[in-house]
């Protein structure tokens, strides 16, 4: 009897202590905290955790959507060593990265400058360099699909008018992947311009003035004020232009999907082709998780080498 009234007593107090808890204003700060972050936690757990163990789970599987998977072992690890398209993929994704991201760093700069100015309008060209990252990948790659085109593109249009010969951008290997490249600056620079815009109206100004009072011209205040000052922007954008480009697919399998002879076979590409067309699962996941581990790897690596040159400004 007495440990009953005591367990009634005790369960009693804690209730009303959880009670009082919920009740206080920590409480409720709490509770409308998690509140707050629930979507994101769901959405970590549901489009991110869970893919990535499940994909992990059918490294080791033989899966095409039909029958139930099944285990093989080591099987599609090895196969990649001997896959002669996997290899293709790599090697127009390395060529892609090691001349789009360059270009683009250099040419979103380069507006970044152009548009860092106090003159009446300048808005109007802010929105306007930056409007293609906005258009849908789609409407993008049908536009850009009209300009190449061989007999009406744009592009041919302009060569006859110079006299010079038309090219099949689309059609000819040597021409598609430089193709896609060229379209790429047109959809990627926006978004590192307005970063850029952003560190470079960030130096402070009177680096510029000791700089004039000292003799200095333009070029000498770019190389040795400008660039310094937003090296931590132009390590952002690299890595996570870098990380793009290793994901590029949207336009390449809307324009050429691949061709011509896979000239343009990136790595997402590849792997749809894999998942989708040949619905071998297993292997897909595989060839996922090569990927994130190449990212992973070269990330690394620009973090080891780039970044220990970037100048991080100390407060004063």
């Amino acid at each position: 009897m007495n440990n009953t009234i005591g367990w009634e007593s005790t369960n009693k107090l804690s209730t009303t202590g959880i009670i009082g808890w919920f009740k206080s204003f920590r409480g409720r700060r709490t509770i409308v905290g998690y509140i707050f972050i629930s979507p994101f936690i769901l959405g970590v757990l549901f489009w991110v955790l869970i893919p990535a163990l499940t994909a992990a789970w059918l490294v080791f599987h033989d899966w095409n959507l039909i029958r139930p998977p099944s285990y093989v072992g080591l099987d599609n690890i090895i196969r990649m060593f001997s896959d002669r398209f996997l290899g293709q993929a790599l090697k127009v994704t390395t060529v892609y990265t090691l001349v789009s991201v360059p270009l683009g760093l250099l040419v979103s700069f380069a507006l970044a400058l152009l548009i860092d100015t106090k003159v009446r309008g300048i808005a109007f060209f802010r929105t306007i360099y930056y409007m293609p990252t906005i258009v849908p990948a789609v409407a993008n790659a049908v536009l850009w699909a009209w300009i190449f085109n061989t007999e009406f593109g744009l592009l041919n249009v302009l060569l006859h008018y110079f006299g010079l010969s038309k090219v099949n951008w689309l059609r000819e290997p040597e021409w598609a992947l430089p193709a896609i490249i060229l379209m790429s600056l047109w959809v990627s620079v926006g978004g590192p311009m307005i970063i850029f815009l952003a560190g470079l109206q960030g130096i402070p100004e009177v680096f510029y003035e000791a700089a004039k009072i000292d003799g200095a011209g333009r070029w000498t205040q770019l190389c040795h004020i400008t660039v310094p000052m937003v090296s931590p922007v132009i390590f952002f954008n690299l890595v996570i232009g870098i990380i793009n480009s290793f994901q590029v697919f949207t336009a390449i399998y809307l324009i050429t999907n691949g061709g011509p002879q896979d000239a343009t076979l990136v790595y997402l590409v590849y792997l749809y082709r894999v998942a989708f067309s040949h619905l071998e699962m297993g292997y897909a996941a595989a060839l996922s998780w090569l990927l994130f581990f190449i990212i992973m790897v070269m990330t690394f690596i620009v973090f080891k080498t780039v970044g220990r040159t970037i100048y991080y400004q100390e407060d004063v």
